[in-house]
């Protein structure tokens, strides 16, 4: 698209269901940046599971209709409004929010959402960042106070925020431990940063795990489906071990005393609540892992912006995740 373009192409949801409410429209304008926002020409948009409860109005906090679904998006600064002082047109950039939506050709994000992308890293890398890895760092670091030579295990270590998680825990010193239900999805752990890997669907995987402790227990578990697993989970904390709940797809029974000799906890995990501080530090701490080599986002499948609804029925149905999975403009 030349960038004189008046119109674009974006998803608009008019109303909260299924997938198919996701509606591809050729002729909206393209919006224009105002006081410290800038205006991008969107390459990729990562697409992410809290998207489709949102979209079946399902989730805690609703836009109001219609909107645009998507916060993770790589491109080019197109042009900047008022006020803006770190980015100029041309700039490689990724966010972790957008004003407009992401689901898009071009959206509108603020300065402060907004951080440059290496030229080491593709667009599609660059929509795979966002909220794989800070939920990642939050969870591990900022909620879970994870420290070096401690173990932690990962559950669904094959997604977008499970690679996120074993490659941050990996550079700092953590031993890692991942699951994953695919044989392909397996390697994949192994190959960003875990040093060992268990499939989810053998019935004697926690085991497995219990034995790889020594049986002294896991310190810190990153749990994406804890509606399946947090009850195994508590049993499997070492002595003042945490689970961070990462996802959950529904209520589950848990025995409390399984935390009562341990004094383990469970602790929530929800971006939305990170302060500028907590966004700042981790942004610093990924920028690192660009420049050095040890963050790299996997992206899975790809998706052109027409099966957005192709893509949402996916990210919830598929069994077996391997990366992030990403929609090419």
């Amino acid at each position: 698209m030349m960038a004189t373009s008046k119109i674009m192409k974006c998803i608009r949801v008019s109303e909260f269901g299924g997938p198919s409410v996701l509606k591809l429209c050729s002729d909206v304008p393209v919006p224009t940046p105002g006081q410290k926002q800038v205006l991008i020409r969107v390459h990729a948009c990562g697409v992410n599971p809290v998207e489709t409860y949102i979209r079946a109005g399902t989730y805690g906090r609703l836009p109001s209709l219609p909107y645009t679904p998507g916060t993770d998006v790589a491109g080019v600064v197109q042009a900047v409004g008022g006020g803006v002082s770190f980015l100029q047109k041309g700039d490689r950039v990724f966010t972790t929010a957008t004003e407009t939506g992401g689901y898009a050709e071009f959206t509108i994000a603020s300065e402060g959402s907004v951080h440059k992308l290496p030229d080491s890293l593709a667009y599609k890398q660059g929509a795979a960042i966002a909220i794989p890895y800070f939920t990642a760092h939050r969870a591990l670091f900022h909620k879970g106070h994870a420290r070096a030579g401690e173990t932690v295990l990962i559950h669904g270590a094959s997604g977008g925020v499970g690679i996120a998680a074993c490659q941050l825990a990996r550079a700092f010193g953590l031993k890692v431990l991942g699951t994953a239900g695919t044989p392909e999805g397996m390697k994949l752990v192994l190959n960003n940063g875990a040093h060992a890997v268990y499939n989810h669907r053998e019935k004697d995987y926690l085991d497995k795990i219990q034995e790889a402790t020594d049986g002294q227990g896991i310190n810190v578990i990153i749990e994406m489906l804890s509606n399946v697993n947090l009850s195994n989970d508590l049993k499997l904390l070492s002595v003042g071990g945490r689970v961070l709940i990462v996802g959950s797809r529904g209520p589950i029974e848990i025995h409390p005393r399984d935390t009562m000799a341990k004094e383990s906890s469970i602790i929530g995990v929800s971006l939305f609540n990170s302060s500028k501080e907590d966004k700042a530090e981790t942004a610093a701490v990924l920028y690192a892992g660009m420049e050095a080599g040890w963050l790299k986002p996997v992206v899975g499948q790809e998706y052109t912006l027409d099966k957005a609804a192709q893509a949402h029925e996916d990210i919830i149905s598929n069994p077996g995740t391997s990366g992030k999975m990403v929609l090419i403009m």
